[in-house]
């Protein structure tokens, strides 16, 4: 079974193999937020998969 590339894209996989993704919200309408609050959705952040999300998605890992 093939891995979803889209879903590949925008996750990246650290060394001790955690899963990090762009925080969310932060396409658009952000000038009304505080400055602290727009630093902190240019971090990366870890997600945590369920096993079924993972196995449908990233079938190899």
């Amino acid at each position: 079974m093939k891995s979803n590339k889209s879903y590949l894209k925008r996750i990246r996989v650290t060394r001790n193999g955690k899963l990090m993704a762009r925080a969310k919200g932060q396409n658009h309408f952000n000038a009304k937020q505080s400055g602290s609050e727009r630093s902190q959705k240019r971090r990366s952040v870890s997600i945590n998969l369920t096993a079924k999300v993972r196995r449908r998605f990233l079938p190899g890992s």
